[in-house]
């Protein structure tokens, strides 16, 4: 059994929310509970995140779109060079949740119990 972990976090690399999806399914398909009743300024993600609805979604709340694209995309995006390249807090964020092994090797039998454990894992990586 595979678990992706989709996660969003605040400008400091804090965990904000996270969504559970089997791990076959798209990363695209987690998005919008993630996005769902939070106010931000931009969203910076990488190619899994380049779809057209999030896109025309980010352009209606006003939020600037940080997403590397698709090498085939049709219409490219200008995206903030500078402003991507914070976009290793999530991936470092990502780094230390796995440092912890139940997580990592997806010990917790059941979806509760693992979000359980993730948010434990996040409190503890935020009082470091």
């Amino acid at each position: 059994m595979t678990t992706k972990i989709l996660a969003l976090t605040d400008a400091l690399g804090n965990l904000v929310r996270f969504e559970l999806l089997p791990g076959n399914r798209y990363d695209t398909i987690g998005v919008a509970p993630l996005l769902d009743g939070i106010g931000f300024d931009a969203l910076l993600g990488d190619k899994a995140f380049d779809a057209n609805w999030i896109v025309e979604e980010l352009d209606q709340r006003g939020a600037k779109v940080v997403i590397s694209q698709h090498p085939g995309r049709a219409q490219k995006l200008k995206i903030d060079a500078e402003m991507y390249k914070w976009r290793h807090l999530i991936e470092n964020f990502f780094c230390k949740l796995k440092e912890f092994k139940r997580i990592a090797m997806r010990a917790c039998k059941t979806d509760l119990s693992f979000s359980a454990m993730i948010y434990l894992a996040a409190a503890v990586i935020n009082s470091r």
